[in-house]
């Protein structure tokens, strides 16, 4: 094992926190932040590539929105291996290593955007990029690990919407080459991307830590797999960051195809959503904080509901301007709820191991053990949220010419979270997990 361990590591002892713990994780969270925000960046990186795709390229919209998919799929699967990486390599190590490895999508991509590339080439390299969407679950389950857990919710919602601005930032960059450039120069992009990953690398290993506390366990793992609110919290991580992803995959390509805006046009609108998005994401951490990661995701699924009413009937009466309000609202209600369902993991086996009569540092080592194996279960499935959506909008654009019929599974979608959320973490005072910062170890009912 190289690199810098700490061998002590015990966020939740008062005193170790204000005197040594605060300043390091800290310190870890904010280069994580950088880290994974380039991680995104690659992620999302063919979501710009496609504006560049002009008639020379012989992609129709199909296709483009076929070609994203496969960085959403590739991205989602890596989080589960990436996940159990940050404890069998160490948080700092893995962060150098899984930030140098961008180095290879964006070299691949630099040599294949050009006009006579074919399709099967284009789609390789979308896959490569796919290993930016793993930067996200490492990096989730490293800084989990550095905070207790009354900080959780702030530090992973600023984790994970610092990472979440990488998608609106490769779109400005994608913006400002079409604008300055025009759309016949993608490799102006990865021109600006290649140096920030070799800088992400470095600042990794000169700024981060690995705790030696935190040890691959495969049964946390089989623990978490078998524990039933890990799929649960998978299904509503699919609404609210599936749909981010998802959508801010979509959004230019939908503006294209539904609405007839040129590169430069959906250019210059792509990145408002996802940008609102990403910087909301520690408010709904803050919020969940405050007054319960279920009460916020369930109004938020209700808000989100409502947003993609207003969609449906901007597509119906092909009005842009009050299309382009109800998918902006969409982009900041799953940006809330990303940290709102976030907060609830921690909170959910931290509720667990007080209701099995587990106290003080023992109770959250076993839900920062069992929070973290399901963090990786958690986003991958989030992460094909995201697949699902593009898919969707290829079949529903595919089979009408508009996105009507892929916007109404998505509200049939968010109503089935509702419902999820109010019967298991709402509503009944019996199965609802207890509440960490309750005294009692299984009170009748319970708040996550």
């Amino acid at each position: 094992m190289t690199g810098r361990w700490i061998e002590r590591w015990e966020p939740e002892d008062d005193t170790f926190w204000r005197e040594t713990g605060r300043r390091v994780a800290r310190r870890n969270l904010f280069l994580s932040v950088f880290c994974e925000h380039v991680g995104f960046s690659i992620w999302s990186l063919w979501s710009v590539m496609v504006l560049f795709m002009g008639p020379a390229y012989g992609v129709d919209p199909a296709g483009k929105f076929f070609l994203i998919s496969v960085s959403t799929l590739v991205g989602a699967l890596v989080r589960i291996p990436y996940t159990f990486a940050v404890a069998r390599f160490g948080g700092r190590n893995w962060s150098v290593f899984s930030s140098l490895l961008l180095l290879l999508p964006a070299g691949a991509a630099w040599l294949a955007m050009e006009p006579g590339t074919s399709y099967t080439t284009f789609l390789l390299v979308s896959a490569l990029a796919g290993v930016g969407g793993g930067n996200f679950a490492s990096s989730m389950t490293n800084i989990n690990a550095f905070f207790p857990l009354r900080e959780k919710g702030w530090a992973l919602g600023l984790n994970a919407g610092g990472g979440n601005l990488g998608v609106p930032v490769v779109q400005l960059v994608g913006l400002l080459v079409v604008a300055t450039a025009g759309a016949t120069h993608p490799r102006f992009v990865l021109a600006v991307y290649l140096p920030l990953i070799a800088l992400a690398g470095l600042a990794a290993a000169l700024g981060m830590d690995n705790l030696a506390p935190v040890r691959n366990d495969r049964g946390a793992a089989t623990e978490a797999l078998r524990d039933g609110h890990t799929w649960i919290m998978a299904v509503l991580y699919v609404g609210t960051f599936g749909s981010f992803i998802g959508y801010g995959f979509a959004f230019g390509l939908v503006l294209q195809t539904q609405f007839g805006r040129t590169p430069l046009q959906a250019a210059s609108l792509t990145f408002i959503g996802p940008l609102l998005g990403s910087l909301i994401r520690p408010v709904g951490g803050r919020l969940a904080d405050r007054w319960g990661g279920a009460r916020i995701t369930l109004g938020n699924f209700a808000a989100m509901a409502a947003a993609t009413g207003v969609v449906l009937y901007a597509s119906a009466q092909k009005s842009l301007p009050v299309f382009l309000a109800g998918f902006i609202a969409l982009f900041v209600l799953s940006g809330l709820g990303n940290g709102s369902t976030y907060k609830m993991i921690p909170a959910v086996f931290q509720a667990k191991a007080l209701a099995r009569g587990l106290v003080g540092e023992e109770a959250a080592a076993y839900g920062r053990r069992l929070s973290g194996a399901a963090m990786g279960i958690v986003g991958a499935v989030g992460g094909l949220g995201g697949l699902a959506i593009n898919l969707a909008f290829r079949q529903s654009f595919q089979a009408s010419g508009t996105g009507a019929a892929a916007f109404a599974a998505f509200l049939a979608c968010y109503a089935a979270c509702s419902a999820l959320t109010w019967a298991v973490y709402v509503r009944t005072p019996a199965a609802a997990p207890v509440s960490p910062a309750s005294p009692a170890p299984a009170p009748a009912r319970a708040q996550v």
